[in-house]
């Protein structure tokens, strides 16, 4: 293991994040929030100084493997969360294991939180707008961000790139991985100042355009009113559809930019679209006749549509409360709670691109228990895919389901859940392991908030949104002894 290499890396990390406190505290001089800007500025002194002081020595061994990779992706999360969480720490606002689950659901993108509404009214604006930027920031990758400016070699850069970026494949959109970052990037921020222009124009005001901007490109759900998505119905539409946008794979912008719409058009982008456009046919037909909730037509569709896309995209806002939704419906948002956007976007979830190959792969073994000797590969846009990437999506599922499985039993000696409320539990580590924020019921629903859980259960949903956003191997790696022996 190459520690030196991952100091440097480490503390490359801390100074960019330096840089960052300095957007909340741009707001603090905004908003004359004096006693927040002292804060922001502490907290970036902090970070600049150690980041400083583990980067200034050169590495003797520059070289870098996958093993650096995985855990230098792994420990750069952690590392940013627990000094992101120092703002709403030193403030009073909340204690650390409340500010670290806060800033972890921040950085992940999940959206979670343990604030009420009334709390985050009673919130400074400069506060407000640290939440919603760390979205931002994870929503394409921190270290992505990092390969955009860091002067490493392509080889080191790849190994954290495969190890931060969502899905079972992880192309170059170019030959160098540093521009192939810039790009990624570039699209990401463009579509971010799209998005807060419309939402301008459309009468939202200027803070909340900015933070709804931020929450929705990162696919986080941070909300900075209590009211949420209680906007004007055409802003709801504006923000559903750029949701969905983000949740689609960057690389298909890429090539629809180079005039190349038949490859930006995948399977996976094409099975994406369709699962939302039937969620949504589905819900609205579903919600509507059960005549409940005293919807008309029209509001039963666009409720129908944000729900699905703040599900799927995994950024957790929402419009209603979708707990009190017929269970046929709250169902569908379940599934696609699991299934998750595109490999490539800043959403959650397992991937699409997983379950097309799972599905594929799932029907392969039924024709070969049929016809033993037959000999026939698994195919997605005209390419096969190898065994290795078969052999990962395997992998993955098997990890995921055992990471499930085990927090469940963690969480189920929690108060809030040990009284047998098994639809709080189990969607409350679905929420967190696939970034999404909010569960399904009164406790974790759109309306509820993770406040009220013990420390441990707390510290069981960091590790899951962690684990979610980087998509487990990272963390496993880190955690495996095998990784720190010579």
């Amino acid at each position: 293991m190459n520690f030196s290499m991952i100091r440097k890396t480490l503390g490359s990390l801390l100074i960019f994040e330096a840089i960052f406190f300095l957007v909340p505290s741009v707001t603090a001089v905004c908003y004359r929030e004096w006693e927040e800007l002292l804060v922001f500025l502490a907290c970036a002194g902090i970070c600049f100084g150690l980041g400083g002081l583990c980067a200034l020595k050169k590495p003797k061994d520059p070289h870098m493997y996958a093993k650096e990779g995985f855990a230098i992706v792994a420990l750069s999360w952690i590392v940013m969360s627990l000094f992101g969480a120092l703002p709403l720490c030193l403030t009073g606002t909340a204690s650390y294991i409340d500010a670290l689950f806060e800033t972890a659901s921040g950085f992940t993108t999940t959206g979670a939180s343990i604030f009420t509404g009334a709390e985050i009214d009673q919130m400074s604006k400069s506060l407000l707008m640290w939440r919603s930027f760390t979205h931002w920031v994870g929503g394409m990758g921190v270290l992505v961000f990092i390969i955009a400016f860091l002067p490493l070699s392509g080889a080191q850069n790849m190994h954290m790139m495969k190890a931060e970026s969502p899905g079972p494949v992880v192309s170059k959109l170019v030959p160098k991985v540093r521009q192939t970052a810039f790009i990624l990037y570039a699209i990401y921020a463009v579509m971010t100042v799209i998005e807060f222009i419309i939402l301008l124009v459309g009468g939202m005001p200027v803070f909340e355009a900015i933070t709804t901007s931020f929450a929705t490109a990162g696919t986080g759900g941070f909300s900075v009113t209590s009211n949420g998505m209680n906007y004007a119905p055409h802003l709801q539409v504006i923000v559903a559809v750029f949701m969905l946008l983000f949740s689609v794979n960057f690389n298909s912008y890429y090539l629809l930019l180079r005039r190349r719409p038949k490859e930006a058009f995948t399977s996976e982008v094409r099975t994406f679209l369709l699962i939302v456009f039937s969620a949504v046919a589905l819900i609205t037909l579903n919600v509507y006749f059960a005549g409940d909730m005293g919807y008309t037509f029209g509001e039963t569709l666009r409720h129908a549509f944000f729900a699905v896309s703040s599900i799927i995209s995994t950024t957790g806002f929402a419009t209603v409360d979708f707990s009190y939704w017929p269970i046929f419906s709250t169902l569908i948002l379940v599934t696609v709670m699991f299934i998750g956007a595109c490999a490539g976007s800043t959403g959650g979830g397992i991937k699409v691109s997983r379950c097309i190959i799972l599905s594929k792969g799932g029907m392969h073994e039924v024709g070969r228990l049929i016809h033993p000797k037959q000999v026939k590969k698994i195919v997605v846009d005209g390419k096969m895919v190898d065994h290795e990437t078969v052999r990962s999506v395997n992998a993955y599922l098997v990890a995921y389901i055992l990471i499930f499985l085990v927090s469940l039993l963690i969480i189920s000696f929690d108060p809030m859940i040990a009284n047998g409320d098994l639809m709080t539990a189990f969607t409350s580590v679905a929420a967190t392991i696939n970034n999404i924020g909010p569960g399904v019921g009164a406790v974790i629903g759109p309306a509820g908030n993770f406040g009220d859980f013990t420390i441990l259960s707390k510290l069981v949903y960091i590790f899951d949104m962690i684990a979610g956003r980087l998509e487990i191997f990272p963390m496993l790696v880190l955690f495996s002894p095998r990784t720190w022996r010579k």
